[in-house]
């Protein structure tokens, strides 16, 4: 009889009060999809790994680690979802590692991150409408990603386009470590008649780059920047894997899973 397990492989974070929340969340979502599927848990951050086995006991396997453990308990059928954003470095590493797996499994297929397809962007639009619209003319919505050196940082200027030529002219995305930067956007923002904007991540997790990046005291938080500029911010601290709405485009992915 085949036994069949969906593993949920993660970038992964050491914030003990989100992670449950958030990847945790995306799980269950997964597993709920595939109530014929034993849940496994994976991250690619060995740093992370190591973090949470120091300081809390918990010892969470390496993608690659899953992957043997999976075989060694004679699963024959693995469905492999990331909780990644975009197609970037973290995502390409996922791929070649379920992909020297190809032949070990009867069947083993992947599933896509979140920002994959024109459809998605689409998706992911009508979503972040549908959950954090601005409410009223003078608001600005800015959704904050982590940013990248690879080619798929310019995954976040389709997001923002998106935006963009919809017509949805109060909705920007920046980004911690890429393009657009900080500066871009408090730069597109002057000038339109904004006085109160609502910074939300663009990140599964809200672990660092959110508490701190996005929402903390130091003078070059996004927060901080946009307080100076005269604008009344309000931070909405939360992961995109806490709503349901996002683990429901996830699920859509994992259900969508390719065999390699």
């Amino acid at each position: 009889m085949s036994k069949k397990a969906v593993l949920v492989v993660s970038y992964g974070t050491s914030y003990i009060e989100t992670r449950e929340k958030t990847i945790g969340a995306v799980e269950k979502a997964v597993a709920a999809a595939y109530p014929d599927r034993e849940l496994r848990r994976a991250f690619t951050a060995r740093m992370v790994i190591d973090i949470v086995k120091r300081k809390e006991g918990i010892q969470i396997d390496f993608i690659k680690d899953a992957l043997d453990r999976l075989l060694s308990e004679g699963f024959d059928d693995v469905v492999v979802q990331s909780t990644h954003i975009m197609n970037g470095g973290q995502f390409d590493y996922v791929a070649q590692a379920v992909n020297e797996y190809k032949g070990r499994f009867a069947s083993l297929c992947l599933g896509l991150p979140l920002l994959t397809s024109d459809e998605d962007y689409d998706r992911v639009v009508e979503t972040v409408l549908q959950e954090f619209a601005p409410a009223d003319d003078e608001t600005a919505l800015v959704l904050m990603g982590h940013g990248t050196v690879h080619y798929a940082n310019a995954t976040y200027s389709q997001l923002h386009l998106k935006f963009q030529y919809g017509g949805h002219r109060n909705v920007f995305v920046t980004t911690v470590g890429g393009v657009p930067e900080f500066d871009d956007t408090i730069g597109e923002l002057g000038g339109e008649g904004f006085r109160k904007v609502v910074l939300v991540p663009l990140m599964v997790v809200a672990g660092d780059h959110a508490t701190n990046d996005l929402a903390g005291p130091e003078e070059d938080s996004l927060r901080s920047l946009m307080e100076k500029e005269g604008y009344q911010v309000t931070c909405i601290v939360k992961g995109l894997g806490e709503n349901p709405a996002f683990q429901k485009l996830f699920v859509e992915h994992a259900l969508a899973a390719k065999q390699i």
